[in-house]
């Protein structure tokens, strides 16, 4: 196991941008960096052995500075919507940026979210890297925050995010992974032939702008019934209200048996190798985005062109719009409720 550390670029602030190569025993490794806290490059062994990177990005950290879809970034305060923009805690009223539909906040903000900031970073140890920051109430967020995340590669093939967070008001900290996997490699085009079952017997429906309307529906007898191994590609065209809403599938999921325990939400095969993904997660929801609206003709890594659904995302969170209804897990934390969560990518081939 280490961790080797070298220049990716400048910030935009004139700081230098570094990129941490951590290295497993089996041959897994994750590149990340201190822009954004972002995983840069994933790389995955088959069973022959041979070794891919199974994430979608960029080879310059400027490039993170777009990066409309969000590759690879640590999305914070809040990952995900919240409707109108809007919302109260503790009876005070907070306005967010409007960026998404012209009347919901997407993310938290486009360009000063965590995911454009610079972090602090620590090699913590051998196999693992931990990026921290701190946030006073900026862009509609009470609180003067703090939030931390540790990627860590483990012996057994996983690679392990452990965020922990915490503010001096409550105030909403719902932070995510949003990186893209192609298990046969990021140059290996549509996912729509990968394999996928998620641990959800339901979901959260969406109206038109993806906002969830409070209720909890039943996956059976829709094409939201992922419970079973099944093609990506089989219904993700479907004529059904909520894939036509978002384009195909781009929904929170509400993790079977949740109780805040680390449990498996989702499996992904690759369509022509032989690995195997498995996520798990002690939150109660993962967002399957199916990379409807990944801007076409993106020139990625090493000039790979990336198109509409050639990487799929398993973003475990908060159910989107959470601070709006009550039966929905809370996503307030502040002096008396701290944020520890942690996700798991485990590989198998």
């Amino acid at each position: 196991m280490s961790v080797n550390t070298e220049s990716f670029g400048c910030s935009r602030d004139g700081r230098e941008i570094k990129l941490y190569t951590i290295t497993g025993k089996n041959g897994l490794s994750a590149c990340v960096t201190n822009l954004g806290a972002i995983l840069v490059k994933l790389m995955v062994p088959d069973a022959e052995g041979k070794a891919e990177d199974v994430v979608l990005g960029f080879d310059k950290a400027e490039d993170y500075y777009g990066n409309p879809s969000f590759f690879g970034a640590t999305i914070g305060p809040n990952a995900n919507r919240i409707g109108n923009a809007e919302y109260e805690i503790d009876g005070v009223h907070y306005e967010l940026d409007i960026n998404d539909n012209d009347r919901n906040n997407l993310h938290s903000h486009i360009d000063n979210g965590y995911h454009k900031r610079m972090w602090d970073a620590d090699v913590t140890s051998d196999n693992s890297v931990t990026f921290s920051i701190e946030d006073p109430a900026t862009l509609g967020f009470p609180g003067n925050k703090k939030l931390s995340v540790t990627y860590t590669v483990t012996d057994e093939g996983e690679l392990k995010l452990h965020y922990v967070g915490s503010s001096d008001e409550n105030t909403i900290l719902n932070p995510t992974n949003h990186s893209y996997f192609n298990l046969d490699g990021f140059k290996a085009g549509s996912i729509v032939d990968e394999f996928i079952q998620i641990e959800a017997d339901e979901f959260t429906p969406t109206d038109d702008e993806s906002i969830p309307s409070g209720v909890i529906a039943s996956v059976k007898g829709t094409p939201m019934d992922l419970t079973s191994k099944v093609r990506i590609g089989d219904h993700i065209d479907d004529d059904y209200e909520q894939l036509n809403f978002a384009g195909g599938y781009d929904h929170n999921f509400c993790v079977r048996g949740y109780d805040g325990t680390l449990r498996k939400v989702a499996t992904v095969w690759a369509a022509k190798s032989s690995r195997i993904m498995e996520v798990y997660s002690d939150l109660p929801g993962v967002q399957f985005y199916a990379g409807n609206f990944i801007k076409e003709g993106q020139i990625g890594k090493e000039g790979a062109v990336f198109n509409k659904r050639y990487g799929l995302c398993l973003e475990t969170q908060y159910y989107p719009d959470a601070i709006h209804h009550s039966n929905f897990q809370s996503p307030v934390f502040g002096p008396d409720r701290k944020l520890d969560s942690v996700t798991v990518y485990a590989f198998k081939n």
